[in-house]
């Protein structure tokens, strides 16, 4: 649903907008905001890849810029130049996995970082005259609150934060100085905690891109434990519907959960992967798929459960999600058997020493 109806453009900075969530949020702002001034701001790490967003270099109102929302003076020169009234910050270090490897990038990133932009922002906005209809929308996970036990309620907004990783400890610091900037100095912050994404431009680290690729090169598909472990999984363009209603209809000050309705047990969702990939990829070098599953050292800390009580979002801004798992896991398949020029050149040197360091395997 498009806000074009009585809407001023906006002029806005999407953090971390060569990512996956982030690349398919600026996707999602430009085809539904054709005359809104779009700021790219990105610093190109490991995950992040310029070339998802060929699509868009060429319109006169988009921009990218290569920089770390840790850098005070561009961000500054940014605000000034552009005239910004929105941002909508996306830009984390995000797996888990890596946290644990190594967990100061972490720290760098989410907190410094998401204090660099706060403070950047606090200062521009001040200098403006503190305009009511400026916004600050802070991306966050439902990881901040922790783990839940197979009969616990789902997180509301009102969970208490526990985060049991270097990762999610990070995004619970960086979503508490959110919060603080609207309630200390009444900055227009809004802050959004999702659950498990997936869909396009998904970086191979995680769980449905590394099965879908490692089943279409024939590799082992490793689970963690005992595959037990439920997630609530969102697909990438429901969370940008809502992250959209959030920036136009949310309230500064109040925090969403944006959730899939969708809790699956990780072998279930294996599973249906490798069901899925047998029917869409009928050349598999290994088939069924099943055949390839392969249980491997759990996680250190590996958090049970998650689920998110969407209700808030439901009730007051009229979100739902749209894609059940099995038709958002179809989409997602078929865009990567048809995109491998996309994801073969992720799978580099680097990222094989993080895939034998995680699961003690050789991906060659």
């Amino acid at each position: 649903m498009s806000q074009q109806i009585s809407r001023k453009a906006r002029r806005i900075i999407i953090t971390g907008g060569a990512g996956f969530i982030g690349s398919n949020f600026v996707y999602h702002w430009c085809q539904q905001y054709p005359n809104d001034r779009i700021i790219v701001l990105d610093a190109l790490t490991y995950a992040g890849n310029r070339a998802t967003l060929a699509n868009l270099e060429e319109l006169e109102n988009f921009r990218f810029v290569q920089g770390n929302i840790c850098d005070r003076t561009l961000l500054d020169s940014l605000l000034q130049e552009e005239q910004i009234d929105t941002i909508a910050h996306l830009a984390a270090e995000s797996h888990v996995d890596r946290s644990i490897l190594g967990p100061g990038a972490f720290i760098e990133t989410n907190v410094v970082g998401t204090f660099t932009l706060l403070e950047a922002f606090r200062q521009y906005w001040l200098a403006q005259g503190k305009p009511e209809n400026y916004r600050f929308l802070h991306v966050s996970t439902d990881e901040v609150y922790g783990s839940l036990e197979t009969n616990d309620p789902p997180f509301s907004e009102t969970t208490p934060y526990a985060p049991n990783s270097p990762y999610s400890a990070s995004k619970a610091g960086s979503d508490h100085l959110a919060r603080a900037y609207y309630h200390t100095y009444g900055m227009p912050t809004i802050i959004t905690n999702c659950s498990n994404n997936y869909g396009p431009y998904h970086f191979p680290e995680k769980l449905i891109p590394l099965m879908t690729i490692n089943i279409l090169l024939g590799k082992p598909l490793p689970v963690y434990g005992d595959g037990q472990n439920v997630r609530d999984w969102l697909y990438v363009r429901d969370h940008c519907q809502a992250l959209d209603l959030v920036i136009h209809q949310g309230k500064p000050g109040e925090t969403y959960n944006i959730g899939g309705n969708n809790e699956v047990k990780n072998l279930d969702l294996v599973n249906l992967l490798c069901e899925l990939m047998n029917e869409l990829a009928p050349d598999l070098p290994v088939k069924p798929a099943q055949n390839l599953i392969t249980f491997v050292k759990d996680r250190l800390g590996h958090d049970r459960r998650y689920a998110i009580d969407a209700s808030k979002i439901r009730r007051e801004l009229g979100w739902t999600p749209q894609k059940t798992v099995e038709e958002g896991l179809r989409e997602t398949i078929i865009w990567y058997l048809e995109n491998q020029n996309w994801w073969r050149p992720l799978l580099s040197a680097d990222y094989q020493a993080y895939y034998q360091a995680s699961y003690g395997q050789k991906f060659t």
